[in-house]
């Protein structure tokens, strides 16, 4: 499967604007690498601009969701749709989408675990559904958003469903990039599936992002990242066959013996 990441510097509470980059994004990459799936950051559409969510953000989810289906459709790709501010029921969310090459949604998810750091807990509200593996292509995956990866409980979850693929679109801060590549290779090697990371360049009121997104395999090795400070494209194909056999070899998941852990 051919992957296609945008690392970008969004533009904060400018949804118009950060859909049309994203349209123009799309347009050249399928052009010049034609991606199976591509991979959009976090909160796309408005950026940490929390102060001004309550007017920028999407409504249940429009006009996001139908932005991107059409895009599908158009060029017969995935997406994982990073995560975008989306107003329902009277609260603000952080919520992702993912659709296949037809436009159809396959899976939607609110962001669980808020950052304190950045005051997120103080405009969004947290989901209220676990985590699940939906497909693309025939392959199960899993998606989590930038905090979310502090947590291994979720990526576990999702490996202990069978994915093999585990997304991660952030808009994680400079001030603990170091974390930002330990943890996503902790989970790559933990869980023995693939980690497909779509981070932010950039700032936001006071707040640098610190770039990276990163393609590791299971092993834990670092196939393809992107740099610290530029906005870019990451591009990396992967090999799926080798999950059951790095799954064989070093039985982890056999090996388990949950009855002996107390959380």
């Amino acid at each position: 499967m051919k992957y296609a990441v945008y690392q970008t510097e969004i533009v904060p509470a400018s949804p118009e604007v950060n859909r049309k980059n994203v349209s123009t994004w799309v347009t050249e990459i399928v052009q010049q690498n034609k991606p199976d799936t591509i991979v959009l950051p976090e909160m796309w559409n408005t950026g940490y601009a929390l102060t001004e969510l309550d007017s920028a953000a999407d409504l249940n989810s429009q006009p996001t969701k139908s932005f991107l289906q059409d895009l599908a459709k158009t060029y017969s790709i995935n997406i994982i749709g990073g995560s975008i501010s989306n107003k329902k029921g009277g609260k603000i969310y952080n919520s992702s989408l993912v659709f296949n090459r037809n436009g159809e949604l396959v899976y939607q998810y609110d962001k669980i675990h808020l950052v304190p750091m950045l005051d997120e807990h103080l405009y969004l509200a947290g989901g209220q559904k676990k985590v699940q593996v939906f497909e693309l292509d025939d392959v199960k995956m899993g998606l989590i958003i930038c905090y979310d990866l502090r947590f291994p409980e979720l990526a576990r979850m999702i490996a202990l469903e069978g994915a093999q693929v585990l997304h991660i679109v952030a808009e994680w801060p400079s001030a603990r990039k170091d974390h930002w590549r330990a943890l996503q290779i902790a989970r790559a090697i933990e869980n023995q599936f693939f980690v497909v990371s779509g981070n932010t360049v950039g700032s936001c009121n006071g707040t640098e992002y610190a770039g990276e997104s990163m393609v590791i395999d299971p092993w834990g090795t670092i196939v393809a990242a992107g740099s610290s400070k530029n906005a870019e494209t990451i591009t990396a194909s992967i090999d799926l066959s080798i999950v059951p056999k790095i799954r064989k070899e070093v039985p982890v998941f056999s090996s388990r013996v949950p009855e002996m852990y107390d959380f």
